[in-house]
């Protein structure tokens, strides 16, 4: 099968609602990172975000600006997709590691 089926597209065209959270160790890095969410989701809690309507591209999109700022070491962001019976989980401690949809 080829990856760029009609079907493959249409999966990854959908849209679902996700919570983001982090836990950024650096105060100017914190900021920068709360920025950039910000500007596509909707604040919860002081550290947890939901993106409504969001694709799965969009979000590895903005994973992938993340991982630009946060210290691996130090810092922490995950994100979680919000399905029809549930939380299912995203992404664990490791955003070096490739971005695995479940």
């Amino acid at each position: 099968m080829a990856t760029s089926s009609p079907e493959l597209r249409r999966l990854k065209m959908q849209q679902y609602d996700f919570i983001l959270s982090y836990d950024i160790a650096d105060p100017k890095r914190l900021r920068k990172i709360a920025r950039k969410v910000e500007r596509k989701a909707l604040r919860l809690q002081y550290s947890v975000f939901v993106l409504f309507d969001t694709t799965q591209e969009e979000v590895t999109k903005l994973l992938e600006e993340l991982t630009k700022l946060y210290h691996e070491e130090q810092d922490d962001i995950r994100v979680y997709r919000i399905g029809h019976y549930g939380i299912h989980m995203r992404a664990a401690t490791d955003l070096a590691h490739p971005y695995d949809f479940i």
